[in-house]
């Protein structure tokens, strides 16, 4: 596998549009063909992609208040588990405290007036604000991280 950028990918400038996750991943702007998060717990997370999965996501354009991942059911995408810091989440928080950029895409299934009306968008390079531990909407707890726009 290729090695993990961090910041803006050549060729793919903010606004950059894709028709699926495959062209995301193939173009290296977000590696994962499911996962929300792209990083790994030792180097940090490079990009993450908004797309409506959870209900605790917040996007306020220039900041989002992301939920980390895990505790979800497969079937129905509700969160019926509390998150850890581990994988994906524990990416993030790396990313905070080494103040490495990470790549924010939004897919056309986030409900807010910044997501594209079809696909996905490349949105730039936002930070890490900060992490912590709260629950979430369903009574489980969840890791919040501020990202924002640089």
């Amino acid at each position: 596998m290729p090695e993990r950028v961090f910041g803006h990918i050549p060729a793919y400038p903010e606004g950059s549009r894709f028709e699926s996750r495959a062209e995301l991943s193939e173009a290296g702007v977000h590696r994962p063909l499911i996962a929300g998060i792209s990083g790994s717990e030792k180097e940090g997370a490079d990009s993450i992609v908004l797309s409506g999965g959870y209900e605790d996501d917040e996007d306020l354009g220039d900041e989002v208040v992301y939920t980390g991942h895990g505790g979800r059911d497969a079937e129905s995408g509700r969160q019926v588990a509390h998150q850890r810091l581990t994988r994906g989440n524990l990416a993030l928080a790396h990313s905070s405290i080494e103040g490495l950029p990470v790549r924010v895409i939004r897919g056309a299934n986030l409900v807010s007036q910044y997501a594209p009306r079809s696909g996905y968008r490349y949105d730039g390079l936002y930070l890490v604000d900060d992490y912590w531990h709260a629950e979430g909407r369903s009574g489980f707890r969840v890791w919040r991280l501020p990202v924002v726009c640089c």
